[in-house]
């Protein structure tokens, strides 16, 4: 059974996630990696067969996925993100629910997923992008030796991301079939650590964990971790590199048309006749 939203730790300050995602939009949006998994949902759900009648889009930033493929569907209804992260969808009501740059912000993954699952019908379909694994690997570790080196110790900066593995066995906690996850990895070379983080304020996606630092990062503490994040992650030329992990997932709902795992002892040749027969070394 999904944890409850009691019950799951809350690790990020989501009404506080909001207020930077309406600020970056008001700003001017950085859109590089929405861009980029819009472009990709697009072409993962052309290659799907199935028909899709009722929809719905869940916290994605902006309206970019949404109107991108609105006209594949007869409705396509968007969830807005809130501080309870409850869906609030009727069971069985979708045939598809998607996501984009979302779920690496949700406290309770487990219960949103076991929430879609109940609202789709038998085999609708869920397919998520969410980031995850070593996204922004170099920013954490060039924070977290100059925070060593120059106020002994070191604070939250960067949330913590779920691996591929984790959201794999998720997916199919919450009762999803055929559950698939793959990584799309997006280097992305900046001149300096502070371009980087513009860049993140621009997305909306800077530190909301809640037990974040609340104090000003000293002038010091900035300039020795922009040093040494271009020490040791700066090309030839002197630009540094930043990792961006988007961890796409999806998962049916079951329904009887689908691939069945074998039965146990249901194969027709046993591993050891099989292993018998093999041709032996000069063979």
């Amino acid at each position: 059974m999904a944890p409850s939203p009691t019950t799951a730790p809350i690790l990020f300050d989501r009404a506080l996630l909001r207020a930077r995602q309406d600020r970056a939009r008001r700003l001017g949006a950085a859109t590089f990696l929405l861009d980029r998994v819009t472009e990709d949902m697009e072409e993962r759900l052309q290659a799907v067969t199935r028909e899709f009648s009722d929809a719905v889009e869940i916290w994605t930033p902006g309206e970019l996925l949404r109107k991108s493929v609105a006209d594949r569907f007869k409705s396509i209804a968007r969830i807005e993100p809130d501080e309870t992260e409850a869906l609030r969808l009727a069971p069985k009501s979708l045939d598809l629910a998607v996501s984009a740059l979302a779920f690496q912000f949700v406290n309770d993954l487990p219960g949103v997923l076991a929430q879609v699952r109940r609202a789709l019908r038998p085999d609708g379909l869920l397919l998520a992008a969410m980031i995850g694994g070593d996204t922004l690997t170099e920013l954490r570790q060039a924070f977290a030796q100059a925070e060593a080196e120059r106020e002994g110790g070191v604070s939250p900066r960067v949330a913590p991301f779920a691996d591929l593995r984790d959201v794999g066995t998720l997916l199919q906690r919450a009762g999803f079939a055929l559950p698939v996850t793959d990584v799309d990895r997006v280097v992305v070379r900046y001149d300096s650590a502070f371009a980087l983080m513009a860049d993140l304020k621009q997305m909306g996606a800077t530190n909301i964990l809640i037990e974040r630092r609340r104090a000003p990062t000293r002038r010091a503490t900035l300039l020795r971790m922009a040093q040494i994040y271009s020490e040791r992650f700066a090309d030839p030329d002197g630009r540094i590199r930043a990792t961006f992990d988007i961890i796409w997932l999806s998962g049916w709902a079951p329904h009887v048309s689908q691939q069945q795992p074998l039965k146990p002892g249901s194969a027709k040749a046993s591993l050891a006749e099989a292993v018998k027969n093999l041709p032996s070394k000069g063979e």
